[in-house]
């Protein structure tokens, strides 16, 4: 496992401190029974949540609530934008929902 960072003052600071992706090229979210429910792709736009759920998986294991709660620290001023506006950053959503009470999910990196 992965040693938890720090969460600092902002996104760009956090992503600094995360291990490279690198030859990943998606991120796959599976429920308790193993099925993909969510997928986030290695492109432009989307590489700083790869990077984070990358991170969370290998620092914690499992996306649960600690884990949740963790990278939405992680995310920093985009966790209050994602707050605000519902549906602008699915991936934040994701874990303002597990955070909720929603069930755990797996973090496979491909």
């Amino acid at each position: 496992m992965l040693a938890k960072i720090q969460p600092g003052p902002t996104f760009r600071d956090n992503l600094q401190k995360l291990p490279s992706i690198e030859g990943v090229q998606r991120i796959d979210l599976t429920d308790g029974t193993g099925a993909v429910v969510a997928s986030i792709e290695n492109l432009p736009g989307k590489q700083g949540s790869v990077a984070v759920y990358q991170y969370l998986g290998q620092a914690f294991g499992v996306l649960d609530a600690d884990a949740a709660a963790h990278g939405l620290a992680v995310f920093g001023e985009h966790t209050a934008d994602a707050r605000n506006r519902p549906g602008a950053h699915p991936n934040i959503d994701r874990l303002l929902e597990i955070v909720g009470g929603g069930a755990p999910l797996g973090v496979v990196v491909r």
